[in-house]
């Protein structure tokens, strides 16, 4: 099955009856995370400050959306598991480093969600960086999860080895009272070219045609930046990482399509979408900048059903955490308790 109809099937939503499973996500955004979820038959349960974002999710999936922001004292229903990706202030070395008791920061919040709702699972996603230069505020957040009797693997994850057509690193933090496993790669990295299909060299309506003044700052951007390649899409490997700032600023990053003919467009949101995994029937609401602000502020939603999937089989009679290494094939450490992670 070819990629856009893998997607568009595998990631419909659907409830499970027998899993009966309820799924609690924070800072919900448009619902890419919690797609992948309904996709293996859980409920969900969605939080999301904006509007447009919580819209899209309630139009798209079966679970509801409150349109709220969250604090700590936020009082949230039962459930099973508690997702998330929390918003994190990237403290400075030579900052404040409040940590925790950082108002700024959505870190707090999560954690006061697990503390009252009292998940079985727990599972969290967030840029590279919390992994280097914030990785004390990891082992500060961390270490406060430990103390409410979960057991946390951290793993540096890429969303193109789990059938996404693009470069995407993500942490993901898992608790669990027992053991949850991490999804094994796949086999085979999907293209942009794959993903795109025909998209690839048509001209759609309102089409933006990058400029001559743009075309010579973009010129100037790659060469301050010593880039070796135009940072143009190419349609025999992944994209690049999906951003804010690359789909909806005109930025010498930006994601843009060489057609056949040597002129250079940017992306639509469609396209966009595509390479963040969204199937072609999910509906986004809100104008272009907003949508292209929900799908570069998304968890990739195939990447996203990868975890569901070992989510759900956590839940089932036969499971054995206790059988799950803690070393990979590289020989490295798995669990954030262990001295030698990083």
């Amino acid at each position: 099955m070819e990629y856009i109809e893998r997607i568009n099937i595998e990631l419909r939503p659907k409830i499970d009856e027998d899993l009966n499973k309820t799924i609690l996500d924070l800072f919900a955004g448009c619902g890419g995370l919690s797609l992948g979820f309904e996709a293996v038959g859980f409920k969900t349960i969605g939080f999301e400050k904006l509007e447009d974002a919580a819209e899209t999710y309630r139009k798209n999936l079966l679970g509801e959306c409150y349109t709220q922001e969250l604090s700590t004292d936020t009082v949230y229903p039962n459930a099973d598991i508690v997702i998330g990706g929390p918003p994190c202030q990237p403290f400075s070395v030579g900052g404040k480093q409040m940590g925790l008791k950082d108002a700024r920061d959505g870190f707090p919040i999560f954690i006061s969600a697990i503390e009252q709702v009292q998940p079985e699972i727990f599972l969290f996603e967030n840029v590279r960086g919390l992994l280097y230069k914030n990785k004390w505020y990891l082992k500060e957040i961390i270490g406060h999860l430990q103390t409410l009797g979960y057991n946390i693997s951290v793993r540096l994850l890429n969303a193109k080895n789990y059938g996404v057509p693009q470069n995407r690193e993500r942490v993901i933090v898992i608790g669990a009272k027992n053991i949850l496993h991490f999804p094994s790669k796949f086999k085979k990295k999907v293209t942009v070219g794959e993903a795109l299909r025909e998209l690839a060299t048509q001209i759609p309506e309102n089409a933006k045609f990058l400029t001559p003044s743009m075309d010579k700052y973009i010129a100037k951007y790659e060469k301050a930046s010593k880039c070796i390649n135009p940072r143009d899409l190419y349609l025999d490997r992944p994209a690049r990482t999906l951003t804010c700032r690359n789909l909806a600023g005109a930025t010498g990053d930006m994601h843009r399509l060489r057609l056949p003919d040597g002129r250079r467009r940017r992306i639509t949101t469609r396209e966009a979408a595509r390479l963040q995994s969204f199937p072609d029937w999910f509906d986004f609401h809100g104008t272009e900048t907003g949508i292209f602000n929900q799908i570069g502020n998304a968890v990739a939603p195939y990447f996203a059903y990868a975890l569901a999937k070992e989510a759900k089989k956590y839940f089932q009679p036969e499971y054995n955490g206790a059988d799950y290494p803690i070393k990979d094939e590289n020989n490295q450490l798995l669990l954030f308790n262990e001295p030698n992670l990083y």
